[in-house]
């Protein structure tokens, strides 16, 4: 294993000056480069050239006594000094090297002419020119052009299309909920209120029992989720891309808002009677000392989720999704056991939020603490009257005259809760 260390590092670094010499800069020995440097100023590019050449033959004899030393499991401290010493010579030859061309190549600009440096510039000028130095103080004003890249030129950023967008939550609810269209102001439906179901078993000729069912007529009305803002025209007309943008930050805020209103709205107009509203939902009904006397653990949450889903099926209403803040459904998916391995499986494994076999739909709108689960495809339904609308105007209130333009989207709907009773939900942790 020593062996092969040494051979790695004595490869990489003959690979480095190996590299170096391709590139035109051979190694030097201590002689040539000492005497090199005892040259005043930078040299001549044919005296560094012809020194450079020359090292070339001797870089190959250190290349081979460093391997045939690695051979034998070791390369001579010597032989590492050498090259080490001569990879510094090297820098600087090779940074001589650069100067020397630099300052012998003039410089070009955009049309092929020679760029002249502030001291060219200040000796050609007339002024300069017209000095007489026989003798006092002579002061001269001399307009010299900056011809640094830094200057007088303008440079554009590179600009990254398209517009870094917030936040956007993935919007679910309205994925569980059953949507029918409306060409009214408000629907009406017939709610089932009571059925009482007295179907039995009958001999041949007797009479059938009777059931009975009442009837509740309900009606919600459509109602309107929308805003506004205002850009100028020139933004509208120049800038499609952020236009555009605007138009679906817009959309997304409707969706947005529609989606906690399909919750939580209060039913109070304008706002939408929500699944979270009372009346609309059946409270589940578990107390912390009732989930004891069951045999369940009260702060147990996969306990209380799951006797409430079975309370659904129970009642036939096969429940199709959980809806759970963010917050809490983390909380349940990071549990562990008393040998730390997750409950609800290995962190690498990518699966759909499910409990029970029921999705798990993560939801904003749902306060913390709290949950429901029901059969929401049965439960309700959502009418829509008109999607969202993106809309622009130059003639709202000023615009003309300030040349701007209102941009407004608006979305009007209804939501139907018909069966309260196929969503139970409450506290996800009961006193």
């Amino acid at each position: 294993m020593k062996q092969t260390h040494v051979r790695i590092a004595v490869g990489t670094l003959l690979a480095v000056f190996a590299a170096l010499s391709y590139a035109g800069i051979p190694l030097l020995t201590p002689e040539q480069f000492a005497g090199l440097s005892m040259i005043g100023g930078l040299g001549t590019i044919e005296l560094v050239t012809k020194a450079l050449g020359n090292i070339e033959n001797q870089l190959a004899t250190f290349a081979t006594k460093a391997e045939n030393e690695a051979k034998l499991g070791q390369v001579s401290a010597d032989t590492k000094a050498a090259i080490e010493g001569l990879g510094v010579q090297q820098h600087e030859l090779a940074t001589r090297l650069l100067a020397i061309e630099q300052k012998t190549t003039a410089q070009k600009d955009d049309q092929g002419n020679t760029i002249e440096g502030w001291g060219q510039q200040f000796t050609k000028a007339a002024e300069y020119k017209g000095l007489n130095f026989s003798g006092g103080r002579v002061n001269v004003g001399v307009e010299v052009k900056n011809t640094s890249v830094t200057s007088d030129v303008t440079v554009a950023p590179d600009r990254k299309p398209g517009v870094v967008g917030g936040a956007f939550r993935i919007l679910r609810l309205e994925e569980i909920l059953n949507a029918a269209p409306t060409s009214s102001n408000a629907v009406e439906y017939t709610r089932e209120n009571v059925f009482t179901n007295a179907a039995a078993e009958t001999t041949e000729g007797a009479v059938l029992p009777e059931s009975s069912i009442t009837f509740a007529l309900d009606n919600v009305p459509v109602q309107a989720v929308g805003h506004f803002i205002k850009i100028s025209r020139q933004l509208a007309a120049d800038n499609a891309a952020l236009a555009a943008y605007i138009n679906t930050r817009l959309k997304y805020g409707v969706d947005l808002r529609v989606e906690n209103q399909l919750y939580a709205g209060n039913g109070t107009a304008p706002n939408l009677s929500g699944l979270a509203k009372s009346g609309n939902y059946t409270a589940h009904g578990y107390s912390a000392a009732a989930l004891t006397a069951l045999g369940l653990s009260p702060t147990n949450r996969f306990d209380l989720i799951g006797k409430v889903l079975g309370d659904c099926w129970a009642a036939d209403y096969p429940a199709n999704a959980i809806l759970l803040n963010p917050a809490d459904w983390w909380t349940m998916r990071l549990a562990k056991d008393t040998q730390g391995r997750y409950l609800l499986g290995d962190p690498d494994k990518e699966a759909p939020p499910m409990l029970f076999g029921a999705p798990v739909v993560q939801c904003n709108a749902v306060t913390a603490d709290t949950f429901q689960v029901g059969a929401y495809n049965m439960a309700a339904t959502k009418y829509d009257r008109e999607g969202v609308i993106v809309e622009l105007s130059d003639s709202d209130g000023d615009n003309f005259q300030k040349m701007l333009v209102t941009v407004r989207a608006v979305r009007r709907l209804a939501l139907a809760v018909e069966r309260p009773a196929s969503i139970r939900g409450g506290d996800l942790t009961p006193a």
